[in-house]
C-alpha cells in the first residue's frame, strides 16, 4: 500500500472526527501549555528554595499526575467513537497492520500539533502568569523573566511519551478485537448491569466515614491529618455510589410504577439503568473534580483575602524577642537595645510586656501533664505548657498575687481546666485559682494547639520543670541545651506602624540577634513579605489548578453528551417510528439529560457543605480564623461555579440534540 495513503486517510478522519478531535487537541494543548509554565517557574532560578518554590514544584506533581490519567481518560472516548469506523475498515480489506500504521500516523500529528502549538502558546502566556504570579505576591520579589530550554525539552519528552503510550493502548484494543466487536464498538456495555448491593453498602459506608470524620474533627492538628483520609473515603465513597448506587435507585424507581410508566420517565430510567455502568465513572470524575475546584478555589481566596486576620493571628503584636538564655546581664542588655533603638528612631513603645518561662509541649490528660511525649495518646490532647514564675505574672498583669510552695495558677486559651489539682511530670500542684483571662494570650478555641499557662511560686520551680522536660532527651545536645533553658520574652507594640517604627524594628532585631546570643526576633511588619509570598503563590496554584480540573470537567461533559448523543440517536428514532412525539422524545431527553448532568454538581455541592467545618479546622492551622470570610467565599465560588458548569452544559446539550433529532 502506497505509504502516502496513510498521511491522507489520517487527515480525512481527524477531519471527520472534529467533533471529538477537536476538544481533545484544544486540551491537550492547554496541558502542555499549563505543564511548561509550571516548570519553567519551578526551574526559575530568582524563585529561591523557600515555601514558593515548593509550592510550585507541588503544582506541577499534580500537573504530571493530572496530565497522564487525563489524557489517556479522554482518549477513551476516541478509541471508542473510532471503534465502528475502523471495524469497517477492516472489513473493506485493510488489515490491522495497515490500520495500525493509520493510527500511528493520526497520533503523530495530534501529538505534533498539541506539542508545538502547546509550546508556542506557553512560551507566549508564560510571561502573562509570571505577572500574575507577581502581582499576587503583593510585594516586589526579586524575581526575573527567563525562558527554560530545559523546560521545553522536558515537555516535549513527557508529551511524546504520554502520546506514545496512548497509540500502544489503541493499537493493543484494535489488535485484541475482532471486526464484528469492533462494529459493535459504541453498541457495547447495553446488557443490563446486576444491582450490586455490596458495592453500594461499601459506598454509603465509605462516604459516611468521610463525613463523620468532617463532622466531628475539632481539633486542627486532627483535621490536618484526618482530612486525606476523609477526602480518600468520600472519593471512594463516590465513584461506588455513581457505579452501584446508582443504578440499585434507578432499578427502585422502576418499581415504582406511579413513577415510572410516564412517558418523560419511562425511557430516560430505561436508558440510564443500561448505560449507568459505563456513565458511572464520567459523572464520577465530574463530581470529583468540581468538588476540588470548589475547595482550591475558595480556600486559597480565602486565604489571600483575609491576610490582615492572619497577620493579626500569628503576630498579636507588632514585635517579638525570645532570648534562649534568661541570664541578667542578657535581660538588661536586650532591654536596653530597645530603649535606644526606640529613641534613636523617633518611635513610641505603646505596649511592652517582658516575662520569664520555660515552654515545651507536653500531654494534658485529665489532671496529668505529661512532660515527655510517649506512648499512646490523642492529638486533641497535645498543649502547649508556659511555666512562668509568680514574679514575672505580678509584674506584667500588675497584680499581688502569693501562692504557697504547692499552689499554681493556671490559664487555658481554648477551655477551662476546671480541676482542684494538677500533676506537672512529677511534681503535684494545687491549683489556687483558674484565671478567666491573661495578658499574655486572649481566649481562643481556633488555637492550633491549646495553650496551658502555669504559674509557679519562683523561678525555681520554673526550672525545675523545664529540666525534667528536656532531661535525657534523645534529641541533639546543643539543641536540648537551648529549649530546655529558661527564656526570656519582650513583647511590644508601638504607637503606630509607619516607617519610623519599621527602622526600630529592624535595628532591634539586628543588634539583639548579634549581641544578645541565643535571641530570635519577629515583627509583624517584616514579616508580611514573606506571608504573601506563600499564600500568594498558594492562590496562584489554587487558581491555576483550579482552571485545570475546570477544563477537565467541561471536555469530560462534553464528551459525554457528544457520546450519549450517538448512543441515544438510534433508539430515539424507533422510538418515533413506534409512535413517540417529537414534543415527548425532546422531554425524555431533557429528563435524562438534566437528571444525569446535575446529579455531579448537586453532589459536589453536598460534599463542600460537609466539609466545610473541617476544612475552617484545617485553616486554623493557616492562622486564618476569619470563618464568615471563608463561608463568603465559599458560597461565590459556588455560585459563579454553578452558573459557568450550567453554561457549558447548555452549550455541550444544544450538541446532544443536533446528533440526536
Amino acid at each position: 500500500m502506497n505509504k502516502s495513503i496513510y498521511s491522507k486517510l489520517a487527515v480525512t478522519n481527524i477531519k471527520n472526527n472534529r467533533k471529538t478531535y477537536a476538544p481533545y487537541i484544544l486540551t491537550a494543548v492547554l496541558t502542555v501549555m499549563m505543564y511548561y509554565i509550571m516548570d519553567a517557574l519551578a526551574r526559575n532560578k530568582s524563585v529561591g528554595a523557600g515555601p514558593l518554590r515548593a509550592c510550585l514544584n507541588y503544582a506541577l506533581g499534580v500537573i504530571i499526575v493530572f496530565a497522564v490519567i487525563f489524557l489517556f481518560y479522554t482518549n477513551s472516548f476516541l478509541i471508542k467513537r473510532r471503534k465502528k469506523e475502523i471495524g469497517v475498515y477492516n472489513i473493506l480489506g485493510m488489515g490491522k497492520r495497515h490500520i495500525a500504521k493509520m493510527l500511528a500516523v493520526e497520533s503523530f500529528i495530534t501529538a505534533a500539533a498539541s506539542i508545538v502549538t502547546g509550546l508556542a502558546s506557553s512560551i507566549i502566556f508564560s510571561r502573562l502568569m509570571y505577572l500574575m504570579l507577581l502581582k499576587l505576591l503583593h510585594y516586589n520579589v526579586n524575581m526575573t523573566f527567563e525562558i527554560s530550554p530545559v523546560s521545553v525539552l522536558r515537555t516535549i519528552a513527557f508529551f511524546a511519551a504520554i502520546f506514545a503510550l496512548t497509540l500502544l493502548y489503541n493499537l493493543m484494543q484494535i489488535h485484541l478485537a475482532n471486526p464484528v466487536e469492533l462494529l459493535r464498538g459504541g453498541n457495547q456495555g447495553e446488557k443490563e448491569p446486576k444491582t450490586k448491593i455490596l458495592m453500594t453498602i461499601f459506598g454509603v459506608a465509605t462516604i459516611g466515614v468521610g463525613y463523620y470524620i468532617a463532622i466531628t474533627t475539632e481539633s486542627p492538628l486532627q483535621a490536618l491529618m484526618l482530612f486525606f483520609v476523609a477526602v480518600i473515603c468520600v472519593i471512594l465513597g463516590t465513584y461506588a455510589l455513581f457505579t452501584a448506587g446508582s443504578i440499585a435507585l434507578l432499578k427502585a424507581l422502576r418499581k415504582k410504577k406511579s413513577f415510572y410508566y410516564k412517558t418523560k420517565h419511562f425511557t430516560s430510567v430505561s436508558g440510564m439503568i443500561y448505560r449507568m455502568k459505563q456513565n458511572a465513572v464520567g459523572l464520577a470524575n465530574i463530581c470529583i473534580l468540581s468538588t476540588m475546584v470548589l475547595v482550591m478555589i475558595s480556600t486559597t481566596v480565602s486565604l489571600y483575602a483575609g491576610m490582615d486576620d492572619i497577620m493579626n493571628t500569628r503576630f498579636p503584636e507588632q514585635f517579638k524577642v525570645t532570648n534562649y538564655a534568661a541570664s541578667a546581664e542578657g535581660m538588661e542588655k536586650i532591654d536596653r537595645i530597645i530603649e535606644e533603638e526606640t529613641e534613636k528612631a523617633g518611635a513610641t513603645i505603646k505596649d511592652e510586656v517582658s516575662y520569664r518561662s520555660g515552654e515545651m509541649n507536653a500531654v494534658l490528660t485529665g489532671d496529668k501533664v505529661k512532660l515527655k511525649e510517649g506512648g499512646s495518646y490523642d492529638m486533641s490532647d497535645m498543649v502547649e505548657l508556659s511555666v512562668i514564675p509568680l514574679e514575672d505574672y505580678n509584674k506584667y498583669e500588675k497584680a499581688d498575687v502569693s501562692l504557697k510552695d504547692d499552689e499554681i495558677l493556671v490559664y487555658m486559651t481554648g477551655r477551662t481546666y476546671g480541676k482542684e489539682s494538677i500533676q506537672i511530670g512529677s511534681r503535684q500542684f494545687k491549683v489556687a485559682k483558674e484565671l478567666k483571662d491573661m495578658v499574655l494570650e486572649k481566649k481562643n478555641k481556633s488555637n492550633v494547639m491549646e495553650h496551658l499557662f502555669i504559674v509557679v511560686p519562683s523561678l525555681k520551680h520554673a526550672e525545675d520543670i523545664t529540666n525534667e522536660a528536656y532531661g535525657d532527651s534523645e534529641m541533639d545536645e546543643a539543641w536540648t541545651q537551648k529549649m530546655g533553658n529558661i527564656r526570656y520574652t519582650v513583647r511590644i507594640d508601638f504607637d503606630g506602624n509607619g516607617k519610623k517604627e519599621l527602622s526600630a524594628m529592624e535595628a532591634m532585631g539586628d543588634r539583639i540577634v548579634s549581641e544578645a546570643a541565643p535571641s530570635f526576633c519577629e515583627s509583624r511588619e517584616m514579616s508580611i513579605e514573606s506571608f504573601y509570598l506563600l499564600y500568594g503563590g498558594l492562590l496562584f496554584i489554587g487558581i491555576y489548578l483550579g482552571l485545570m480540573f475546570l477544563m477537565a470537567t467541561v471536555l469530560i461533559i462534553y464528551y459525554k453528551q457528544i457520546s450519549e448523543g450517538f448512543d441515544d440517536k438510534e433508539r430515539y428514532q424507533i422510538m418515533q417510528k413506534v409512535g413517540m412525539s417529537k414534543k415527548e422524545v425532546k422531554r425524555s431527553i431533557r429528563s435524562q439529560v438534566l437528571t444525569v448532568f446535575f446529579l455531579p454538581l448537586a453532589v459536589a455541592i453536598i460534599h463542600i457543605a460537609v466539609a466545610f467545618k473541617v476544612i475552617t479546622r484545617m485553616l486554623e492551622t493557616l492562622n486564618f480564623v476569619n470563618v464568615p470570610l471563608f463561608l463568603t467565599c465559599t458560597i461565590i465560588t459556588v455560585v459563579v461555579f454553578a452558573i459557568f458548569y450550567a453554561i457549558v452544559f447548555a452549550i455541550t446539550a444544544r450538541e446532544y440534540y443536533k446528533i440526536v433529532s
